[in-house]
């Protein structure tokens, strides 16, 4: 008999059939290798698809985890199909789409027959019952799925339907879509390394910002722009105490959340480039934007994120509505300047500060902070010992502390912190001890002190020494 397929479907059959010939692989093979970013492989790889295989829709999809969902259909324009990209799809429920995966077998399926009768249930010609009941359930005839291998990993797939008017899949069609598949995983591969390699060469491996070279030609590329250009200079108060405290580690992971903060202020200044420039030091380049407006969102960026560890983030900034023509190498070192100036101002603050007039009220401050240092810190003694001294000596304003191990009648240091190079004033230094350790705190003369403060460090070195495992 017949098979039931219109005229215009044999039309488009003869076009397909001419496209998906040698020419017509090379012709997608260059669209794909014109893509530039995943995005673009994935809408030109569903339009290839349509075109090729002359369905009423196509689609590629991303499998991850066993479950795969719709990146991008075509027609992407037809209101009927917009569901599918809201719409996952689970191996455990469909064997077809778990032999996909796992045995990276395409497949193909029919809800009719070539004279158009529907298909009988255990109809093996059919293909899987599962399959065969989704295409009843939307009214189409046919659908096939083929495995987009990327790297030795089952990445996607390429998924197409036809209506009952449009022809049934063939295996000419399967071993077509199998062959987009393939070009498609080859594009998604390129695409990829090319990413990484950006990376690479553009981004700083531990925070994702950018490095020192982008944020040179940022800056470079802003002062020929002709707008105001403001540069940032940042560095984190605190980093080598959390080093030296509590691990690079958790170091590494202070790094990161200053990298955070950044990437928040640049939500907030269109056209502004965040780096990191090496150890501590972070930079921002703005174009466009008023000095005062810059000023205005990292002041707001920086309290509305604290930092992690009682650490904070120093900043300076350069104008050129203030320095007027300027090289990018002179801007960034008169923000560089700015920001000493502010660490500076920050260290003498410190210093000269009286944290709290009542004893009493301090001591629960000391408590607060040292507890919570505490239970940050790693689970030895020392480093406990560290992050109680260190909570506490910036909770009364000191400016240095030391961990002590007493042995035959002598103390000797185990670790020393805090920034005793910025000291502008004297401090005081109370001891405590506990079996054979002695912890010095440093203290603002001005601080207010008394036997309450006293008792309470006393009791947190108990702690700290008596936690630890």
């Amino acid at each position: 008999m017949t098979p039931r397929v219109t005229a215009g479907a044999r039309r488009g059959r003869r076009a397909a059939a001419a496209l998906s010939g040698a020419r017509g692989f090379a012709l997608a093979a260059h669209r794909l290798e014109s893509a530039r970013s995943l995005d673009e492989v994935v809408q030109t790889a569903a339009a290839l698809a349509a075109e090729m295989l002359q369905g009423k829709l196509a689609a590629i999809c991303r499998i991850e985890h066993e479950t795969m969902r719709v990146l991008h259909h075509e027609p992407s324009s037809d209101p009927r199909h917009a569901w599918r990209l809201l719409t996952t799809y689970r191996a455990d429920d469909r064997p077809a789409l778990r032999r996909l995966i796992r045995e990276r077998e395409s497949w193909v399926a029919h809800a009719q027959d070539v004279t158009g009768q529907p298909t009988r249930p255990g109809d093996e010609g059919a293909g899987d019952p599962v399959e065969v009941a989704q295409l009843l359930e939307v009214g189409a005839a046919s659908s096939l799925g083929a495995p987009i291998v990327v790297n030795g990993v089952v990445w996607g797939a390429v998924f197409a339907l036809r209506g009952p008017d449009d022809g049934l899949f063939t295996l000419d069609d399967q071993a077509c879509a199998e062959v987009i598949a393939a070009l498609t995983a080859g594009a998604i591969a390129r695409v990829d390394l090319e990413e990484q390699i950006r990376h690479l060469v553009a981004d700083d491996p531990l925070t994702g910002l950018a490095n020192r070279r982008v944020a040179d030609n940022a800056a470079e590329a802003a002062l020929e722009s002709g707008e105001e250009v403001c540069i940032v200079m940042c560095d984190v108060d605190g980093l080598k105490r959390v080093n030296d405290e509590l691990g690079h580690d958790v170091g590494d992971d202070l790094l990161r959340s200053v990298a955070d903060v950044l990437r928040r202020a640049v939500e907030r200044l269109p056209g502004s480039t965040a780096a990191r420039l090496g150890g501590d030091e972070f930079c921002l380049v703005t174009v466009g934007q008023h000095r005062a407006e810059v000023a205005e969102v990292m002041l707001s960026t920086t309290l509305e994120s604290p930092l992690p560890h009682g650490a904070a983030i120093s900043y300076g900034l350069a104008s050129t509505a203030i320095t007027g023509e300027i090289s990018a190498r002179h801007l960034f070192r008169r923000a560089d300047i700015a920001q000493y100036r502010v660490k500076r101002a920050r260290a003498r603050a410190r210093q000269s500060a009286v944290p709290i007039a009542d004893p009493a009220v301090t001591a629960e401050r000391v408590v607060v902070a040292g507890a919570a240092a505490i239970t940050a810190a790693q689970s030895g003694v020392v480093p406990r010992l560290c992050a109680m001294a260190a909570a506490t000596t910036e909770t009364l304003g000191g400016s240095a502390w030391a961990v002590l191990m007493q042995r035959d009648g002598t103390a000797s240091a185990v670790a020393r912190g805090g920034s005793p190079a910025d000291v502008d004033h004297e401090q005081i230094v109370t001891q405590v001890t506990h079996g054979v350790w002695l912890v010095e705190i440093g203290a603002s003369p001005h601080a207010a002190a008394g036997p309450a403060v006293t008792t309470a460090l006393h009791a947190l070195a108990a702690v700290a020494v008596e936690g630890a495992s």
